[in-house]
């Protein structure tokens, strides 16, 4: 059972990051994850004072702050044009919209869970994490740090024209993810991610003349399929109760295929 001795509704964000500092206080996003906990808080730090619950559209970025909502990704106009519906694909199927309309991205980036469809559509495109105390930082590094006592302000995802995508496979519709995948074609090259492993999700690029292929539309089948095998292989896999890590590097294989099948098909914006 889940006990909180203290509330503090965060008037700063610095107020906020000096109360976090103490090992017993906490972050509270949608508390979805923390209240099934048997953790005892001596103060809860509520951030949904400080303005952080919106999706700012620039001409460079999407600026999304920590107390966005799973179902805000879900809905957002600008995010679903840019990205090819990526974001709606990565959240549409957790759990139900009464859970989405109370689930933060703040939470599910910073908990870097394995299971996280959040995280793993995120790592795929040009995004970085703004960090009260450390700053702005590429997110593919963040996903490598250890945790701290650092409060994540936003994320701010970059205007990359190009082709995207995100695939997974459940054994329900609503459970965790057996398997995740999210693509990007960009004139950087190609950005595949693997999460639900069930470990935290990890990045591959494919090669620079594959990756032209794959843009110019003329990637044969065969072509693919050899780059979703090869680049499967390099996942390590685990198993747990949804399935097993054989399994899971089959579908790591198929979701990839797919995947690059359909970025090769839709073609990078210019």
């Amino acid at each position: 059972m889940l006990k909180i001795k203290n509330y503090v509704k965060a008037e700063s964000l610095e107020q906020a990051y000096e109360l976090n500092q103490k090992r017993s206080n906490r972050i509270l996003g949608g508390m979805l994850w923390m209240k099934m906990s048997n953790a005892q808080i001596q103060t809860a730090i509520d951030l949904s004072g400080l303005g952080l619950n919106e999706i700012e559209e620039t001409d460079e970025s999407f600026r999304i702050g920590c107390m966005v909502t799973l179902r805000q990704l879900e809905l957002h106009e600008g995010l679903n044009t840019w990205f090819d519906h990526m974001m709606q694909n990565s959240v549409k199927d957790i759990v139900g919209v009464q859970f989405r309309n109370l689930a933060t991205v703040g939470g599910s980036i910073f908990g870097r869970f394995g299971f996280s469809d959040v995280l793993t559509a995120f790592l795929a495109l040009d995004t970085e994490v703004e960090l009260f105390h450390a700053g702005i930082l590429p997110l593919r590094e963040f996903v490598t740090m250890p945790r701290d006592n650092d409060i994540l302000v936003r994320l701010i995802v970059k205007k990359t024209p190009g082709a995207y995508a995100y695939l997974c496979h459940r054994n329900v519709r609503t459970d965790f993810p057996v398997l995740a995948a999210g693509f990007a074609c960009t004139k950087e090259g190609v950005r595949i991610t693997v999460g639900a492993r069930p470990k935290k999700a990890m990045l591959l690029t494919v090669s620079e003349d594959m990756a032209a292929k794959i843009r110019e539309g003329v990637c044969s089948e065969e072509e693919i399929a050899r780059i979703a095998a090869s680049l499967a292989k390099e996942v390590p896999m685990e198993s747990n109760l949804r399935a097993g890590k054989e399994y899971r590097s089959h579908l790591a294989e198929v979701l990839i295929c797919r995947g690059l099948g359909i970025l090769q098909e839709r073609g990078p914006k210019e």
